[in-house]
């Protein structure tokens, strides 16, 4: 029989709420990103321990402003050189990866989970938690939010204000809620 931290990471229905080891997982994490948000922007070797704290891993040239909010953390990786301006929140049921290069604007979300449609099974708490994938060299305009499952292309931008609830091709300037594509990205801009 799965454990209800299986079963989130194999997309299948689990119950978020009640399960003790991850109400566990979360509050550690939670506490250590409250601890992260209140550190002095000058305490640089601090301000890492705890990113690592958080993530797990953090690769060369990241930079994260605070406040920062996750659910897990160590479902998401980073790449090289990515950029998350401030306010950001990952609710990393399932795995968020952002490619090398990325630029992510503030107040931006990205969201793995979604709830039942059925009401008696929602009020359960029960969640399933599909991967976001952001290919590297992305730009993420502020007031993002990314839904469950997406990938966004490699090289495109995200207009401001977004709800990206599809795919993005590479290479793709998209705004909108729903995001939509407006055109090809022209690499000599």
């Amino acid at each position: 029989m799965s454990t209800e931290y299986e079963k989130m990471l194999n997309q299948e229905w689990y119950d978020a709420n009640n399960d003790t080891d991850l109400l566990a997982l979360r509050s550690k994490v939670q506490d250590a990103c409250f601890e992260y948000n209140q550190t002095r922007p000058s305490d640089l070797e601090k301000r890492e321990a705890l990113l690592e704290q958080i993530l797990g891993e953090v690769p060369e040239n990241v930079e994260i402003v605070p406040p920062l909010w996750v659910d897990y953390g160590r479902h998401i990786k980073l790449g090289k050189n990515v950029f998350v301006n401030k306010d950001a929140y990952f609710m990393d049921g399932n795995r968020i990866t952002i490619g090398d290069q990325a630029f992510i604007g503030p107040n931006c979300g990205f969201y793995t989970n979604t709830h039942p449609e059925n009401i008696e099974r929602r009020n359960q708490g029960l969640e399933k938690a599909r991967p976001i994938t952001i290919e590297k060299n992305t730009w993420i305009g502020a007031n993002v939010t990314v839904l469950p499952g997406v990938t966004i292309g490699e090289g495109s931008v995200i207009g401001a204000g977004s709800v990206v609830t599809k795919d993005i091709p590479k290479n793709s300037l998209a705004v909108g809620s729903p995001c939509r594509v407006l055109r090809p990205i022209d690499p000599e801009q």
